[in-house]
């Protein structure tokens, strides 16, 4: 009797210290699962609901259940934003894989000297402030005394007005976010680079395969994986792209460079927040989507 009643609080002590135990990893992660339920999921299932209401951020919100979805759906000016926004993909991210591969393998290339060096020149622009950088471009690319428009003229072409026609507007806010984004690219495509064994490019060689001929059949396919999460990432920044066309063209001219983001702005400026709260769902299952296109075009090619 003595025995088990001495056994009973260390049984107690060792069930106790059990718990902690396993409960410790838990507590760990509870602040990350509180902030996470609190600034993530809950404005996400209060825009989700908001996006069914007429409100303009005061007094009581109108259900209008699909209202909001069935006017944007019917609206030129939405579907105008989205095309923007594609025709800037098209001049972004295909141009930007392009490029990106081709530095990352000149990067990756044991002979190059100051690839350190060469590798913090390309992250640069990417830790710049945009902003910052938007006022640069304005500057250079202005129509009367921009430096572009003056080492042109050296040549005999006339002024072109990179920011003020649809011609050319896209183009340069493209240029833009090239300039801007191409050199993270290049350290994400350059870190799957790295994984690949060097010896499949010895044996390459030895078979009599050329540099160009290992790029287009070695490099490339087993940087398909990463080259698809590039392309899943960049399809996310350009439909999200709101600061280039606002510090810059303010979605002009003539709504030529109004994104799909700057169009779901326009509706914050107006205090129409439940019609934006619809835009912004719109633009996730259209770029939902989009994703799950490419992931599934690349299961396809596995």
């Amino acid at each position: 009797m003595t025995t088990r009643s001495a056994l009973t609080p260390r049984r107690r002590r060792l069930s106790g210290a059990r718990v902690r135990r396993l409960s410790a990893p838990y507590l760990f992660v509870l602040p990350f699962i509180a902030i996470f339920l609190a600034f993530s999921v809950y404005p996400l299932i209060y825009t989700f609901r908001l996006s069914f209401t007429n409100w303009r951020g005061s007094g009581a919100a109108e259900w209008v259940g699909l209202g909001n979805y069935t006017y944007l759906l019917t609206s030129p000016q939405f579907w105008s934003s989205i095309g923007n926004s594609a025709v800037l993909w098209l001049l972004i991210v295909p141009i930007q894989l392009v490029i990106g591969v081709v530095i990352a393998v000149l990067l990756n290339s044991a002979t190059l000297k100051f690839r350190g060096m060469y590798r913090i020149a390309y992250i640069v622009p990417f830790v710049t402030p945009l902003v910052a950088i938007a006022q640069i471009w304005i500057v250079l690319f202005d129509q009367g005394y921009g430096a572009v428009n003056a080492v042109l003229n050296l040549f005999g072409i006339p002024d072109v007005g990179w920011l003020t026609t649809t011609m050319w507007a896209k183009p340069t806010l493209a240029l833009l976010f090239l300039w801007k984004t191409t050199g993270f690219i290049v350290i994400i495509l350059l870190s799957g680079l790295q994984s690949i064994d060097g010896s499949i490019y010895e044996a390459a060689a030895i078979d009599g395969a050329s540099r160009p001929r290992q790029l287009w059949s070695i490099t490339v396919p087993l940087l398909r994986r990463t080259i698809m999460f590039c392309v899943v990432l960049q399809t996310l920044a350009v439909f999200q792209m709101f600061a280039e066309p606002y510090v810059m063209t303010q979605g002009g001219p003539y709504n030529s460079t109004t994104t799909a983001g700057y169009y779901l702005y326009n509706h914050i400026t107006r205090a129409d927040l439940g019609t934006g709260a619809a835009n912004s769902f719109l633009l996730v299952i259209l770029v939902l989507a989009l994703s799950l296109g490419f992931v599934r075009l690349l299961r396809a090619k596995d």
